[in-house]
């Protein structure tokens, strides 16, 4: 990867939806070579795909709370069983598996606190292996969506 190529990402980090023509203006390279690069990036995995970023709340998601997870075993099958319960659960929007204590962090949109609760104790609760489940709520999102520092 070079230059370019962290050029062309860049941009479409900030607008996936540039025209090839208005993406190579800004990089300085013609369309037909900036085309070339764009498929390259998306056939090597850089470019994971394009989609809309919403509002969370304009979309009636307005409780968002941060949930560790400790798990109580850490085995090749009970984490298995485990990530895959959770990626049936759609509120849980990021999830993260950490070094230490707690084993998991999910970040967990609904649209309101008893919603959270509901979840929180019939499914997240029931999820193999949880062993305790900690969750605060989030206050207000500093940084969030933060285009990758290339």
């Amino acid at each position: 990867m070079d230059k370019l190529d962290r050029k062309i990402l860049a941009e479409l980090q900030c607008d996936g939806r540039l025209s090839v023509t208005d993406l190579a203006e800004r990089i300085g390279l013609s369309v037909s070579p900036c085309h070339r690069r764009v498929r390259a990036l998306e056939q090597a995995g850089a470019i994971q795909g394009y989609r809309a970023h919403l509002d969370p709340q304009r979309v009636g998601l307005n409780f968002s709370a941060l949930v560790f997870v400790t798990m109580r075993d850490g085995d090749h099958q009970a984490v298995k069983a485990f990530e895959d319960a959770l990626t049936a659960i759609p509120q849980v929007i990021q999830a993260q598996r950490l070094f230490g204590d707690p084993d998991y962090l999910l970040h967990v949109l609904t649209c309101d606190l008893a919603t959270f609760q509901q979840l929180y104790d019939e499914q997240l609760s029931t999820l193999p292996s949880v062993q305790r489940l900690t969750s605060t709520p989030v206050m207000k999102n500093v940084i969030q969506d933060r285009p990758l520092p290339l």
